[in-house]
């Protein structure tokens, strides 16, 4: 048996819909194609659907997808939004340009939050941050790098539980990979470590722990800390606030230019935090202090930051788990070809669909049918 499959005209684009899934509503639209609202008959949840389209008209895009879903079917851990399907239109077979992917349908985002002047308390705050270091604990643990930590990628429901999305730049944590890291690096800028704009001889953790603290700063300030326009008013915008490096914590950075620039710049002394956010708790300034540090071998980790006493109240070592095994890129050593990231994708849709493994083409899809009473705009 193959998977049943209706077909509906949502926004003026063909949007396939397994008979599993009772289609809501839209709720986004972007480059990447549209998202749809859902509810899976099987369980009851309500969950979003994402139709990528044209996904082989750019490889790296599809690269990222594709790392996005071997991550995202890796990790099971609750502050990391989990990929619950993967399916192909059902007309396309071996040959398919689109793919769909289901994933829990969360409420928001922490960018929403901020920009709606929604009252947050200190605790909202502590419970925040304490979920996103939750998650990137376990991250780290897999020896993965999110790389592109930033409010909008931040999910939350109206319990104020928050899970982790977007890992199409995560990298692996490891000196040996360096050249890898470096390409196609376009995470944003505000909340992008300074060691990633000077080219410094190695990245580790820490890269996450700065865009966490300037998450921070951003719920506590409701405004980016380093809204910087490009590189160099991005790096005048940091030294501003935590002041100029010394050279002791610039001995680390690689390019000989970059060097020269941080040593070009003026004296600043920096601005205390405690004056930048005047009614923000001490503890949460320490521990902010503690993350925005330039030199990324004296920033603060992230256990280090789950067991600061900001934190005190939400911390438990016992349930703030490891991933217990660490993630593979193996398929980011090669120069793929757009045949091999579309065998590689179709790999992906077997893995939510064992019992189809083996069929192709008509044969994986039944009884596909237009419904033309969604006409959603």
């Amino acid at each position: 048996m193959g998977i049943g499959t209706r077909s509906f005209n949502v926004m003026g684009t063909r949007f396939e819909c397994p008979d599993r899934y009772q289609l809501i509503k839209p709720i986004g639209q972007g480059a990447y194609g549209i998202v749809c609202s859902a509810r899976d008959q099987q369980t009851g949840e309500k969950v979003a659907i994402k139709k990528i389209t044209g996904i082989f008209d750019n490889l790296i895009d599809c690269k990222r997808t594709l790392r996005e879903m071997k991550l995202l079917r890796h990790f099971a851990h609750e502050n990391i939004i989990t990929l619950k399907d993967v399916y192909l239109p059902s007309t396309e077979g071996q040959e398919f340009q689109d793919v769909y992917t289901v994933s829990e349908l969360m409420d928001t985002d922490l960018h929403q939050i901020i920009q709606s002047g929604q009252p947050l308390s200190d605790e909202h705050t502590q419970y925040f941050i304490y979920q996103i270091l939750r998650g990137l604990k376990y991250i780290h643990s897999a020896l993965v790098l999110h790389r592109d930590l930033k409010p909008s990628n931040v999910l939350l429901n109206g319990n104020c539980d928050l899970k982790i999305c977007d890992f199409g730049l995560a990298r692996i944590a490891s000196p040996d990979d360096q050249a890898g890291f470096l390409t196609a690096y376009v995470a944003t800028r505000w909340y992008r470590a300074p060691e990633i704009m000077l080219s410094w001889r190695e990245y580790t953790n820490s890269v996450d722990v700065w865009s966490v603290g300037c998450i921070l700063a951003e719920i506590i300030g409701r405004k980016p800390l380093f809204p910087g326009k490009d590189y160099i008013h991005q790096i005048n915008l940091i030294t501003d606030i935590i002041g100029t490096p010394s050279a002791e914590d610039m001995e680390y950075i690689h390019s000989e230019r970059a060097r020269r620039f941080m040593q070009s710049l003026p004296h600043k002394p920096g601005i205390p935090l405690e004056k930048l956010f005047p009614d923000a708790s001490p503890e949460a300034v320490d521990v902010l202090n503690r993350m925005l540090v330039f030199d990324p071998a004296k920033r603060i980790t992230v256990e280090e930051a789950l067991r600061h006493p900001y934190l005190a109240g939400l911390h438990d070592p016992d349930d703030e788990p490891h991933c217990e095994q660490t993630f593979q890129f193996e398929f980011e050593n090669e120069n793929l070809t757009k045949d091999q990231l579309r065998a590689l994708i179709y790999d992906e849709f077997f893995h939510y669909h064992e019992e189809l493994r083996g069929k192709e083409g008509s044969d994986l899809f039944q009884n596909v049918t237009m419904d033309d009473s969604f006409m959603a705009t």
